[in-house]
């Protein structure tokens, strides 16, 4: 019979360096390494609407699913291309919406996502 050794590995959480503080112009900032302002950027732009609450029969309110559905899509289309919402808004000729219907809060008209499916087509090189 063969013994097997079990090397126990300790879940070892990444060490966090002690943030440095600065005051510049009167405003508090933190100093991070150039690797972490990256690792905490693309985490932060990984963020999609959450599904709203099932209903008691199991099924998702129709209208509030849609929103998140759709506000999912623009998220990963414009992040799968490299665009800011600004630079996705000026190239759609919408406003400050794009925010919010990324967020899954604002129920878009069909004029204002056909100008967003245009600008997402161009941008990819479609259009």
């Amino acid at each position: 019979m063969k013994t097997r050794t079990l090397t126990r590995r300790k879940n070892r959480k990444p060490r966090l360096a002690t943030p440095e503080y600065l005051t510049r112009n009167g405003r508090r900032m933190v100093i991070l390494e150039e690797s972490e302002y990256q690792r905490l950027r693309l985490k932060a732009d990984e963020w999609e609407p959450l599904m709203p609450e099932p209903l008691p029969s199991g099924n998702y309110p129709a209208a509030e699913a849609l929103a998140v559905i759709q506000a999912r899509n623009i998220l990963q289309a414009r992040r799968k291309l490299g665009l800011s919402q600004v630079e996705l808004a000026r190239r759609a000729g919408i406003r400050a919406e794009l925010n919010r219907i990324e967020q899954g809060r604002n129920k878009p008209s069909v004029p204002t996502i056909a100008k967003i499916d245009r600008a997402l087509k161009k941008a990819e090189g479609g259009g």
